[in-house]
């Protein structure tokens, strides 16, 4: 009897290990995807869950989870598993490393990486291939009639031009005060204000240059030019999807994930959060015609 009880006892227990392996590899396991709360990281949340739920997986997206911070601190708390974040924030915010007199993305890329992988736990999957720069922005016209293409090109200009930006940018480390010693001259004044209201600012008149967004389709509409950061004055932003050090052990689920690596540029998403911003289509649907036009996902 002993016997039979202690092979029944292997063979539940057999069972056991090997129902929790289906778990680690089959669909039963559920990857929670964090995002932060506004139209790209619902897309790109989504994005990441269709390509996953593709691959066999069960997934769910925290929408509007919290800022840079929030989910980071979600993530090494085991709450979710995967979320993209921003090269620039990691430097800053969460790394807190020293500004740079000139911002490398390249280099920006290195030390965030390295730094997030030594002294946090986490794993850097991949890069999405776009930025979320902030992006000096003017009018069109304005640009045009003085030949202007290049933020440096502003020097003569500032003195008497008044600057729209979000409410963190004047202080900031990485912010008004890098540009200003990258490029050595300052705007006649400042004009903080909510992310949401720059775009409007500059088209009212009550700002003459803002800081926009490289992938905010808003400047098109609006008829602004982007200058170029010749002098590298401005944080780079590169899209990055992060996950913990011991759940990239998983390589079949990372193998899923670095497919979206390189596949989505500045334009392609600036198209993306139009049609969320704009054409008020779901984030979900816009993620899945993506991911089709890409042959990443079946139709």
């Amino acid at each position: 009897m002993k016997n039979k009880l202690f092979l029944s006892g292997i063979l539940i227990l057999g069972l056991i290990i090997a129902a929790a392996g289906c778990i680690g590899q089959g669909t039963e396991k559920t990857i929670v995807i964090g995002t932060m709360p506004y139209n790209e990281e619902y897309i790109l949340g989504h994005m990441i869950s269709l390509l996953l739920e593709d691959a066999g997986y069960k997934t769910e997206v925290k929408e509007g989870l919290g800022g840079t911070l929030i989910n980071y601190e979600a993530l090494k708390r085991g709450q979710i598993n995967v979320f993209v974040g921003y090269t620039g924030a990691f430097y800053n915010t969460v790394l807190k490393l020293p500004a740079l007199d000139n911002w490398d993305p390249n280099v920006v890329y290195s030390e965030v990486e390295k730094g997030l992988r030594d002294q946090e736990g986490i794993t850097v999957v991949t890069k999405l291939g776009f930025k979320n720069n902030y992006a000096i922005s003017v009018p069109r016209t304005w640009a045009e009639e003085r030949n202007l293409t290049k933020v440096s090109e502003l020097e003569p200009y500032a003195p008497s031009m008044v600057l729209g930006t979000d409410i963190e940018y004047p202080t900031a480390p990485d912010g008004l005060p890098t540009f200003e010693k990258a490029y050595g001259f300052k705007f006649k004044d400042v004009k903080s204000m909510e992310p949401t209201l720059v775009y409007e600012a500059i088209n009212n008149k009550l700002v003459d240059v803002i800081t926009g967004y490289t992938t905010d389709k808003r400047g098109e509409l609006f008829d602004l030019v982007v200058l170029e950061d010749d002098k590298g004055g401005l944080l780079p932003y590169d899209a990055i999807i992060i996950t913990t050090t011991s759940f990239a052990k998983d390589e079949a689920v990372i193998s899923v994930l670095k497919k979206l690596e390189g596949r989505i540029d500045d334009k392609a998403m600036a198209d993306m959060n139009y049609q969320y911003d704009i054409e008020k289509k779901e984030s979900r649907d816009i993620a899945r015609a993506f991911l089709i036009s890409q042959g990443l996902i079946k139709n």
